[in-house]
């Protein structure tokens, strides 16, 4: 029979060499190139982040970092291809806001975004505006609000999508302001684009790299935006708590997660070369640029980031009503 004292040396024995191997393979990571997924096609704002942020990465690492996009079913396809993948470091998601909502608002997952998805790191924040048509006799957030008291039930809203994170910011304007809008969704930001700046409807919601550039052209009046703080990039446009609804702070965000049960040694690899890199003028520039407000976190505050944003948006989406599938 193994004495105690024994069996004690043996254990602290295997924790040290476990400990060794961890770090061994956390330096030796990564071996070939690492695939990051994102959750919507080429050419968007996600793929434009997931490209300037990866470049530096795969210059870090000594390796390609592969751009995957998966987009579709808001997010769902690409969430479900990473929580079932291997979880061994060489895959890598740009998730968004949605994992925070699309618990509530499909009645069906294929994944827990909590059990099946670990934190990384948040990468950068962004606002969504409000804009109206140049011909809108609105010209604050708050001409819009009394107008719709005025006219309960005639205002419309556009969004670039049900269940997207600028329709989901329409809705929350509507409860704080305590106005009746109807929502008229649209397949992406273009084709809402079309109707907006004609004034065939009263208001869009939708993120300000979308509208920006049809604002400095004079195409549309952008009225706030969701952000409790304004942009670098556009520091004249008032946000929503400065022009009528105090404490109104809604933002987008996508955040870096691995797979559930990579080696906690290559999420604090991975974590660290993404602040050192958000770090760096040239790539916060560049992000800034695109009317992104770059974060950064600890996984841990990347946790604590996701479940409290499930706990806002929850409520509110069951209020409403929204479903999508059914």
């Amino acid at each position: 029979m193994i004495a105690r004292r024994t069996l004690l040396k043996i254990s602290a024995a295997s924790l040290v060499a476990s400990a060794l191997a961890s770090r061994g393979r956390a330096q030796a990571w990564p071996s070939r190139p690492v695939r990051l997924v994102v959750p919507y096609p080429a050419g968007g704002g996600a793929d434009a982040i997931a490209r300037i942020v990866s470049g530096r990465l795969g210059e870090i690492w000594g390796q390609q970092v592969v751009i995957e996009n998966r987009g579709g079913a808001g997010g769902n396809i690409a969430s479900d291809n990473v929580a079932h993948s291997a979880p061994d470091g060489y895959t890598l998601y740009l998730a968004g806001e949605f994992l925070a909502t699309n618990p509530y608002l499909y009645p069906k997952l294929t994944y827990d975004p909590v059990a099946d998805l670990t934190p990384v790191s948040l990468v950068v924040q962004y606002p969504i505006a409000m804009v109206v048509p140049n011909a809108s006799p609105a010209h604050s957030v708050q001409d819009f609000i009394d107008r719709a008291k005025a006219e309960p039930g005639r205002l419309t809203f556009a969004s670039p999508g049900h269940g997207t994170g600028p329709h989901l910011a329409g809705e929350m304007f509507k409860r704080v302001a305590g106005i009746a809008l109807t929502h008229v969704p649209y397949r992406g930001a273009a084709p809402a684009l079309q109707d907006v700046v004609p004034g065939r409807v009263d208001s869009f919601f939708n993120n300000i790299a979308g509208v920006a550039p049809l604002m400095r052209e004079g195409q549309l009046r952008v009225l706030a935006i969701t952000t409790g703080k304004r942009m670098a990039a556009e520091p004249h446009i008032p946000t929503m708590a400065e022009s009528a609804l105090p404490g109104f702070d809604v933002s987008g965000w996508y955040a870096f997660f691995v797979p559930a049960a990579t080696p906690p040694a290559l999420i604090s690899r991975m974590h660290r070369d993404t602040a050192a890199v958000l770090a760096e003028p040239a790539v916060r520039g560049r992000l800034e640029q695109l009317g992104l407000l770059v974060v950064g976190s600890t996984p841990d505050e990347l946790g604590s980031h996701l479940r409290a944003e499930m706990a806002r948006w929850g409520p509110l989406i069951k209020d409403a009503g929204l479903k999508i599938g059914e």
